[in-house]
C-alpha cells in the first residue's frame, strides 16, 4: 500500500490522481494534500479523503476551512498553510510518493524538500524541472530517490528508455499536436484572439499550458526538462509536429532503431506507470490500434513558432536563462489570456527578458527563485510596454 501526497489536488492532475487512487484502493491511499485557494473542493477532499494533513494557500483560508471541518464533524486532519505547509504536505514521514502538479515554480520548494526527504516524486510540474532541474536532480542522484515524469511525452520517454541503455540512445524524439495555428497564415497572427488559443486540438489543459501549446514554447519546457531528466544535451533532444498525437514520444538508438509509446490521450496512464513504478499495472485505458489510421511527422515550423528557438537557446546557456524563459512567458500569457498584449507579443516579451538575462548558475532554490522574481518584473515591464503600443496603434 503506496501512500500518496499531492501537491496540487485540486487541479486536473491532482484530481486524476485521486482517481486513480480511487479505481485502486488496494494499492494507494492518500497521506496528504495541498490545494492552494480551491477552499470548496478541499473541504470535500478532506471528507472524501480523510488525508492527514491538508494544506491550502493562506492562514485565513486555513483557518476558514478548520471551522468548515469542524461543523461537518469531520476530524483528525490538520490544516496548515502557505510554503510551509505545503512542504510539511510533502515530506510527511509516512508519505511513500510525492506528486508534484502545483503549476509554476509555486511548488518548488516542496517538490525540493520532498527529494531531500528520500521521497520519490512524480513530477507533473515542467516548471519545477526548467527552473530548478540542475539543482533538483542533483539532490535525487544524492538521496538516490527517483523522479518520475508524468509529463506525457517524457513518461512515453522514460518508458521507452527501459529497453535500452543510456549510452544506446542517440536521441529523444517530443511530439507537438502543432496547436491550433499549424496552418495559419503568419500574416493573422496578430489578430488570434484569446478563444482561438485557448481551443486545443486534442488535449483538454488548464488556460496557461494551452496556451504555451499554442505558441509551442510548452515544447520548449519539454525540451529543457528532457536535458535534465535524461541527462543529456538539448541538440540530442528534437521536436516532430504530429497532429494526431497518439505517440506521445519516440526513443532513438545508436543502431537505427526508434521505439515509439502510443496509448490514448489521457494523463490517467502516465500518473498510473508512475504511481505504480517499476511494476504495470492492469488497467482499461486501452488503445484501439485500429483506430490509428495514418500518422503524420513533420518539422516544426521556427518561424511561426520562435518560443521553440528561445528555448533551445535557454537550455544551452542554462543557469538563470532557463529560469527566465519560464518565468517571462508565464507574465507575458497573463497580459495575453488579460487581453493587454497580442499573441505575438508572447514571445517578443520573453525574448527581451533573455535578452538582459545575465549567465549565472543559481546553486540554491532560493537564489532560483530570486531569479524567478527578477524574470518576472522584467517580463511584467516589456509586456507592459508592448500594451501601451498596441493601444497606441489601436
Amino acid at each position: 500500500m503506496k501512500q500518496i501526497a499531492i501537491l496540487g489536488s485540486t487541479g486536473s492532475i491532482g484530481q486524476s490522481t485521486l482517481s486513480i487512487i480511487r479505481k485502486y484502493p488496494e494499492r494507494f491511499r492518500v497521506a496528504s494534500l495541498a490545494a492552494g485557494r480551491n477552499t470548496d473542493a478541499a473541504f470535500e477532499q478532506c471528507v472524501e479523503w480523510r488525508p492527514q494533513v491538508m494544506s491550502v494557500a493562506t492562514e485565513e483560508l486555513a483557518s476558514s476551512l478548520a471551522s468548515r471541518l469542524k461543523a461537518a464533524g469531520v476530524t483528525g486532519i490538520e490544516v496548515v498553510h502557505g510554503t510551509e505547509g505545503t512542504v510539511k504536505v510533502a515530506t510527511l514521514r509516512c508519505t511513500d510518493f510525492v506528486v508534484s502538479a502545483i503549476v509554476g515554480v509555486a511548488g518548488l520548494e516542496a517538490t525540493y524538500a520532498a527529494v531531500q526527504a528520500g521521497k520519490p516524486v512524480g513530477l507533473a510540474n515542467k516548471e519545477a524541472m526548467v527552473a530548478a532541474g540542475e539543482i533538483l536532480t542533483a539532490a535525487a542522484r544524492a538521496k538516490n530517490v527517483p523522479l518520475l515524469p508524468i509529463d506525457s511525452e517524457h513518461n512515453a520517454i522514460h518508458q521507452c528508455m527501459r529497453a535500452g541503455e543510456k549510452r544506446e540512445i542517440r536521441r529523444l524524439w517530443l511530439t507537438a499536436s502543432g496547436g491550433p495555428f499549424r496552418n495559419l497564415p503568419l500574416r493573422e497572427f496578430d489578430n488570434i484572439t484569446v478563444a482561438q488559443a485557448l481551443k486545443h486540438p486534442t488535449w483538454v489543459m488548464g488556460r496557461r499550458i494551452t496556451i504555451d501549446s499554442a505558441t509551442l514554447l510548452n515544447k520548449g519546457l519539454e525540451i529543457i526538462e528532457a536535458c535534465r531528466l535524461f541527462d543529456l544535451p538539448p541538440n540530442a533532444i528534437k521536436v516532430t509536429v504530429h497532429p494526431q498525437s497518439t505517440v506521445h514520444s519516440l526513443v532513438e538508438y545508436i543502431d537505427g532503431s526508434i521505439l515509439a509509446q502510443i496509448s490514448v490521450t489521457d494523463m490517467r496512464l502516465p500518473i498510473l506507470y508512475a504511481l505504480s513504478y517499476p511494476e504495470r499495472v492492469e488497467s482499461d485505458l486501452t488503445f484501439d490500434i485500429a483506430s490509428l489510421g495514418q500518422l503524420n511527422f513533420e518539422p516544426p515550423d521556427f518561424e511561426r513558432f520562435p518560443c521553440l528557438r528561445l528555448a533551445y537557446e535557454a537550455a544551452e546557456k542554462g543557469g538563470a536563462h532557463p529560469i527566465a524563459l519560464n518565468a517571462a512567458d508565464e507574465v507575458a500569457v497573463e497580459a495575453f489570456l488579460d487581453g493587454k498584449i497580442p499573441f505575438t507579443a508572447i514571445p517578443r516579451t520573453i525574448e527581451s527578458v533573455l535578452q538582459a538575462t545575465p549567465e549565472t548558475h543559481p546553486a540554491t532554490i532560493a537564489e532560483v527563485l530570486a531569479l524567478d522574481r527578477e524574470a518576472r518584473q522584467a517580463a511584467a515591464n516589456e509586456a507592459r510596454r508592448f500594451a501601451q503600443h498596441a493601444s497606441t496603434a489601436r
